[in-house]
C-alpha cells in the first residue's frame, strides 16, 4: 500500500463526511502511515493518529479489530443499514454501544471473563488494598 492511496482514502472520507473531522485513526506502523504525506494530510484534517506501541506489536492493532468487528456484528448488521445512518446517529450508536454495553456488560475472555470496567474496578481496588 502506498502513503498517496491512503491520503486519497482520507481525502475522499473527508469530503464524503466532513463531520469525521477531528476524528481518531488507528493505524500499524506501516510506512504508508508513517510518512510524511500521510502526517500532513492527517494534520491537515485535524484527525489524531493512533498506532500500536513499538514496531512488532501486531497483537495491539488485533484487539482494537477485534473489538470493532464485535460492534459491527452484535450493534449494525443485524439491525441497522449503517449507509441509511447520519454520521451523528452512527457517532451517538458507537458511543452508546461501548460506553455503556462494552464498558460494563460485554464479557471479555481476556480479562478473566469480566466486563472492563470490573477489571479496572478490581485493579483499583487491589492497588488500593496493597497500599
Amino acid at each position: 500500500m502506498k502513503a498517496e492511496l491512503c491520503v486519497q482514502t482520507l481525502d475522499n472520507a473527508m469530503a464524503s463526511y466532513p463531520a469525521f473531522h477531528g476524528a481518531i485513526i488507528h493505524s500499524d506502523r506501516g510506512a504508508q502511515y508513517t510518512s510524511d504525506l500521510y502526517r500532513r494530510a492527517i494534520t491537515r484534517y485535524g484527525i489524531c493518529q493512533s498506532m500500536n506501541s513499538a514496531g512488532g506489536r501486531c497483537h495491539d492493532n488485533a484487539r482494537r479489530e477485534s473489538m470493532w468487528v464485535r460492534m459491527k456484528i452484535e450493534l449494525l448488521f443485524d439491525r441497522f443499514n449503517p449507509k441509511q445512518l447520519t454520521v451523528e446517529q452512527l457517532k451517538s450508536l458507537a458511543k452508546r454501544y461501548f460506553m455503556s454495553y462494552w464498558n460494563n456488560r460485554h464479557i471479555c475472555a481476556s480479562n478473566g471473563s469480566l466486563p472492563p470496567m470490573e477489571k479496572r474496578n478490581r485493579f483499583f481496588a487491589a492497588q488500593t488494598m496493597a497500599a
